[in-house]
């Protein structure tokens, strides 16, 4: 893949930031995955959250198998960051941006693997909750977290923040690829 043509055209999109990482820099914990089974409602309900993505060391290893890894990030004000609705209501517009770079990437001839911030809400009933494989495999992205991805030390090297105050939020996708 032409890295200056997709660089040209991801200049064009509104991103925060986006940089290149080694696959193999990426932290993997189960502390994550924990989390996502106390925490998270979405927890056995899709196949883009765990169980359904796979252990961790498994998602690590697919993760892995790639050479190279493009990190996208957006960033949106929400009225009022305590209601969970209205801050999950701020995904949309990353996802549409993933997405596009994800078409970006496939016109280039890469054939990214996608993590990003869905628990995925494509279809009105996931597959998962009767047994099926994914309806939309190529349109459906596992959320980072699912992966046991603890993406704060990536940001931390790179000189980004997680948190950059009252009512900003910011969102992730992490694009594994190989040239």
């Amino acid at each position: 893949m032409d890295i200056a043509k997709l660089e040209e055209q991801l200049s064009q999109l509104p991103l925060y930031v986006y940089f290149f990482i080694d696959p193999k820099s990426v932290e993997f914990s189960d502390r994550i995955r924990y989390i996502c089974q106390h925490e998270c409602p979405m927890y056995g309900k899709t196949w883009a959250c765990p169980p359904g993505v796979g252990p961790v060391a498994e998602c690590k290893q697919k993760c892995r198998s790639y050479v190279n890894c493009l990190l996208i990030g957006t960033v949106v004000e929400c009225e009022d960051i305590t209601n969970i609705e209205a801050t999950l209501a701020t995904r949309d517009g990353h996802e549409k941006i993933t997405n596009q770079v994800r078409d970006i990437m496939r016109q280039l001839g890469a054939q990214p693997y996608i993590l990003s911030t869905e628990a995925c809400a494509l279809c009105d009933r996931c597959a998962y909750l009767d047994g099926l494989p994914c309806r939309l495999p190529g349109k459906m992205h596992p959320c980072v977290e699912s992966h046991g991805i603890n993406i704060i030390p990536t940001l931390e090297e790179n000189g980004l923040e997680f948190n950059y105050g009252e009512n900003i939020i910011t969102w992730y996708s992490l694009l594994f690829f190989n040239d």
